[in-house]
């Protein structure tokens, strides 16, 4: 009787009252979720939180034994992971015309540096947005300077430019829209600056980009060795004999990784912790290292000593055992592609390789 009173107030039919009661239900139910959803993200930040400062406090260094774990601090590995020293800057690279698109900005009078930085700083959205990696140098005014092209220093006044955009990667070759939009930034700089500008047009530097990327596609070889356990190995017994042997266990906890003089040589495939080891598989990126770092021959060296160990074998990627001959085969596939990649202007193990393989 109540409710047909309300209706009748309102002046609402049976289906009228009855969509109205239905929408308002649905209406606290959204409102329930979201308060429990907010809670619910709340209290998993802090537990992220928490457990980030856990492990950092707790995962061992480096080159320790997972028993010294309680008493050693966690040593955090530079930029890009590849040596192990803390506190490491970034690696820096240098315009290079093999793999940039380079343009160049003349000026009429030599313009400051903190100028110029103040122009290009609404650029860093080019560099979250980009897969390409872009950089500016400039050419020292000075004429106690030495005459050589340098990272712009706010107190200092530059002649000329260089703007540059990486062409490819392994990611593939730029793409048409990021490098008309970089070309375009460069000409509203060079129009802002008040100077002269030399640039490529953006087909030219598309067939490059393209040509680039095919060459780059072809040299880009990883080797892998296989070591097949006769029997299979407890977790911990096989983490000590690879850390008996040189490797270092990788942040993530599931693959192993070979330095010499800090620099990674090659890897293995990720293992499971959780599981006996039945398999090694050791991973080399061929055009990251030089031709007389014997990167091959020592992960060959280092399969060898593993197999004996585990009393295991050397096996190609169909389960046969590696010949004498396979062996021979690879290393004179490995002398064409070194010299493939130095006829290229791109030796292996060089920054300009680092940058194009990456």
């Amino acid at each position: 009787m109540y409710l047909e009173q309300i209706m009748t107030m309102l002046g609402l039919s049976d289906l009228q009252f009855a969509l109205a009661v239905i929408g308002i239900l649905i209406l606290l139910l959204v409102a329930i979720f979201n308060i429990k959803h907010a809670y619910a993200r709340k209290k998993a930040r802090h537990q992220d939180e928490y457990s980030s400062d856990d492990r950092f406090a707790r995962e061992p260094t480096f080159g320790q034994s997972l028993t010294d774990t309680e008493s050693i601090e966690r040593s955090e590995p530079s930029f890009d992971n590849r040596l192990y020293q803390s506190n490491l800057q970034p690696e820096k690279f240098a315009i290079d015309p093999r793999i940039d698109c380079v343009i160049t900005l003349r000026f009429d009078e030599a313009i400051s540096g903190a100028e110029i930085l103040d122009e290009v700083s609404t650029w860093t959205d080019l560099g979250s947005q980009a897969s390409a990696r872009w950089m500016c140098e400039g050419l020292n005014a000075d004429v106690d300077a030495a005459e050589a092209w340098e990272e712009l220093n706010p107190e200092a006044i530059y002649s000329e430019l260089q703007l540059a955009i990486q062409l490819a990667s392994r990611r593939g070759p730029i793409g048409v829209l990021e490098l008309s939009d970089f070309c375009s930034r460069a000409q509203a700089l060079a129009e802002t600056l008040g100077s002269q500008i030399d640039m490529p047009s953006v087909s030219t530097m598309l067939e490059s980009a393209k040509e680039l990327d095919g060459m780059a596609a072809d040299s880009d070889i990883q080797l892998s060795i296989n070591i097949l356990f006769d029997e299979p190995c407890p977790w911990g017994n096989f983490d000590a004999l690879m850390r008996q042997r040189g490797f270092k266990l990788a942040r993530n906890g599931r693959q192993y990784e070979y330095y010499s003089n800090g620099v990674l040589m090659f890897s293995s495939s990720e293992l499971d912790p959780n599981r006996t080891v039945t398999q090694l598989t050791l991973l080399l990126d061929v055009p990251l290292l030089a031709q007389d770092e014997r990167a091959f021959e020592r992960m060959l060296d280092e399969g060898i000593e593993v197999a004996q160990v585990v009393h295991g074998r050397l096996v190609d990627d169909n389960g046969i055992n590696l010949s004498e001959a396979a062996v021979i085969s690879i290393r004179q596939h490995l002398d064409v592609l070194y010299a493939n990649l130095e006829k290229s202007g791109v030796p292996s193990g060089s920054s300009t390789a680092s940058r194009l393989f990456s």
